[in-house]
């Protein structure tokens, strides 16, 4: 409450002059009166004020002396008003008015903040749930993008760290029922600002995929290719090697036209054919060695193996053996001729050198070139 003080006054001014001032009021408290003159303000008038009764009337009268040096020129008397309080009240039911209007206009405030925060709450609800959905993508996406390149996984941990950090805060305020809008907006406009880091690195990341995929698809083509290669490589090993097989096959040489007996000698010293064991003095085979134009024409050995009825190997000599395509080998006697891919007829004979020849069927089989180029038999009775 203001205590305000009305001062009412009555002023003279007057030039150098003397006079008595009458101001009619019931006087009946002289002390709310008071003499005032200019010397308040450094002037040099001066007088008083007195009160007395005239025909049963109150009467307050001022003298003195009004001087207009100091910039003065004035003596007054002044009324201490306690009927201020009047003004006082007037000025209370005013501010007390505009109290009034302001607690109203708090009321009306707080009723239309009441009804935002019930159609927010809706709003915040979903806004929350749909954050909250958000950052766990989010945190999906890191989770696969740690298992794309895990040599950044300390960097997407630490973006992690402030997804879950935020998840936390909301649920703590969602608990305690202080959630509000600004603060969903201020978490979304964090969350944007995450979103913008992990786009950065999914773009990283999967530029650097996208060139390993290519590396890896270049390696692939080069392996496909060296793996091609080795392949047709191999199988012209197998080609040559069929080639070389065949080309040995073709060119191996063939015996045929046989004819193998016994021969005894004559008194004439000559021998005659014989199929009698006693008789029989050497072993003859006659034969004729192929025509074969890619057979390497030169010297070549033939070689004549004799098995006799008890599958003895017959041996001029002991140390007589020779290598072929089924193992080294015994024969009985050789031959070297010249050829020259045309074919030969040609005869190799065994000398028994006295043995007896024993009854039974023998086996003949020449080799030419470590191969068997043909066979024969005969029997000795």
């Amino acid at each position: 409450m203001y205590i305000f003080k009305v001062i009412v006054f009555l002023c003279l001014m007057m030039s150098q002059s003397l006079g008595d001032i009458i101001f009619k009021d019931d006087f009946q408290n002289p002390k709310k009166w008071k003499f005032i003159s200019d010397q308040v303000m450094g002037g040099v008038s001066s007088g008083e004020a007195s009160y007395s009764k005239l025909n049963n009337e109150n009467q307050a009268y001022i003298s003195g002396n009004v001087s207009t040096k100091n910039n003065g020129g004035f003596i007054a008397a002044i009324l201490l008003l306690l009927i201020a309080v009047g003004f006082f009240a007037w000025l209370w039911s005013s501010k007390n008015s505009q109290l009034n209007d302001c607690q109203n206009q708090t009321k009306e405030f707080l009723a239309d903040q009441d009804g935002m925060n019930q159609m927010m709450a809706g709003y915040v609800d979903n806004m929350s749930s749909d954050l909250r959905k958000d950052f766990q993508n989010m945190l999906e996406t890191y989770d696969a993008l740690i298992d794309k390149d895990a040599s950044k996984a300390d960097s997407l941990n630490v973006q992690k760290e402030k997804i879950q950090e935020l998840i936390s805060q909301m649920s703590s305020l969602q608990k305690s029922n202080k959630l509000t809008a600004s603060q969903l907006f201020a978490m979304r406009r964090e969350n944007e600002t995450l979103r913008g880091i992990m786009k950065g690195y999914v773009m990283q990341i999967d530029s650097l995929n996208t060139l390993n995929l290519n590396l890896n698809t270049r390696l692939d083509t080069t392996t496909t290719r060296l793996n091609q290669t080795a392949s047709e490589r191999d199988q012209f090993k197998q080609d040559a090697a069929l080639s070389a097989e065949q080309v040995k096959k073709g060119s191996k040489l063939q015996a045929f036209s046989f004819t193998s007996t016994g021969l005894r000698m004559k008194l004439n010293n000559t021998t005659e054919e014989t199929n009698k064991a006693r008789n029989t003095m050497q072993i003859v085979s006659t034969f004729t060695i192929s025509k074969n134009p890619i057979t390497p024409a030169g010297r070549k050995s033939v070689y004549m193996q004799i098995i006799d009825p008890s599958g003895k190997t017959l041996q001029s000599r002991s140390s007589d053996f020779v290598k072929t395509d089924i193992g080294t080998i015994a024969y009985s006697d050789k031959k070297d001729i010249d050829y020259n891919n045309e074919s030969v007829d040609l005869s190799i004979f065994y000398d028994l050198k006295g043995a007896d020849a024993s009854k039974g069927n023998y086996k003949v089989n020449i080799y030419v070139d470590g191969q068997l180029a043909g066979k024969d038999s005969f029997t000795l009775k």
